[in-house]
């Protein structure tokens, strides 16, 4: 992957969420998801931005059903949340939820 940013994980990032839900109930249970995972985002520093459901594409293919950033500390942080036990007990909700996700890590452009 070409590197455009220098990649520092030890500074804030952002993370692209972009999901596509399963027919037949996954937005409900990617709420659950939610609800549940939201504690262990919060212990870890995380923010969530407002969410967002794409209407149109303009330019290209893209159909997501959701899109939302969340904030992050930094990358080790991310990685701690991840492998912490509360949070992988209740991760099988996501994949229960979601048929794709596209998950970018994102640096804030510096002026």
């Amino acid at each position: 992957m070409k590197e455009r940013f220098p990649m520092d994980d030890n500074q804030p990032f952002s993370m692209l969420n972009a999901l596509w839900f399963k027919p037949d109930g996954g937005a409900e249970k990617y709420k659950e998801y939610q609800a549940a995972a939201h504690p262990f985002a919060e212990k870890y520093g995380a923010t969530a931005s407002d969410a967002f459901v794409p209407v149109q594409s303009l330019i290209g293919e893209f159909d997501a059903d959701l899109m939302f950033f969340i904030h992050w500390p930094d990358f080790e942080t991310f990685q701690k949340f991840l492998a912490d036990p509360g949070y992988q007990a209740i991760q099988p909700l996501r994949e229960e939820a979601i048929t794709k996700s596209l998950l970018i890590r994102c640096n804030k452009v510096q002026p």
